[in-house]
């Protein structure tokens, strides 16, 4: 009896930069196809070593790390690109989530891009995607914004700037500002703009409040704000 073929797609190869997604909260999210790169590139580019190395340890793989982070991007993502070209294999990461959006990322695959070296994406969660997909407001086109400045005015201007933008916005924000930023698009968008605002997907305290921003900020209000959010806001004719 013939031997099965050997899926390729699992096992990297020499100078390839692998923009691999790890999960968001729920370790089971972790891909096949992702399992198995991590577990054989020659390097593993990660924002946080002790997040990716447990991560990593949970699963039994154990692989050479290097911080790749915004304090370091810069320089990092030259000599990572060295690397490659010299014919190592290595994957990026983030703490969760997949690379490059609204994470470190994007100037090593800009650096390999430029040098016409392979960069492959191995999918999987991003939190924006899986709130867009459950949200029930309209997904035939969105505009991601990522995190948006800490400075209040700036803020108010991104909100007024697209009050009437015709797809759905999306936004990550901290902790600190969740509460301030639902009660600026109250004010802004007004009380009966729909929004979702989500907070840690696929977690164990995973929380989904959609409505009319006035009755979805006075429940966040009420529960808790520690957590990843996400916040989404429908175009403005929208009725839920």
């Amino acid at each position: 009896m013939a031997d099965a073929p050997v899926n390729s797609s699992l096992t990297p190869q020499p100078g390839h930069l692998y923009v691999v997604a790890t999960p968001i909260g729920n370790l089971a999210d972790l891909t096949e196809r992702a399992r198995a790169i991590l577990g054989s590139v020659d390097l593993v580019a990660c924002e946080d070593t002790r997040t990716t190395g447990s991560m990593l340890t949970r699963f039994g793989l154990h692989r050479d790390l290097v911080a790749y982070h915004d304090h370091n991007e810069i320089e990092t993502a030259e000599r990572l690109a060295d690397q490659l070209a010299a014919g190592k294999s290595i994957a990026v990461v983030s703490d969760a989530g997949t690379p490059a959006i609204s994470d470190p990322g994007f100037r090593l695959v800009r650096a390999c891009r430029r040098r016409s070296l392979p960069v492959v994406p191995v999918p999987g969660a991003c939190a924006v995607t899986a709130v867009l997909s459950a949200s029930g407001l309209p997904t035939n086109g969105f505009l991601f914004a990522g995190f948006l400045v800490a400075k209040t005015s700036a803020r108010v201007a991104f909100l007024e700037k697209y009050r009437d933008f015709e797809f759905t916005l999306a936004l990550y924000e901290s902790c600190h500002r969740i509460d301030k930023f639902a009660d600026e698009i109250v004010e802004k968008l007004g009380p009966d703009r729909v929004v979702c605002i989500a907070r840690e997907v696929t977690k164990l305290h995973e929380t989904f409040l959609i409505g009319r921003a006035a009755e979805v900020r006075d429940r966040l209000l009420k529960g808790s704000l520690k957590g990843e959010f996400v916040v989404l806001i429908a175009p403005v004719d929208f009725v839920l």
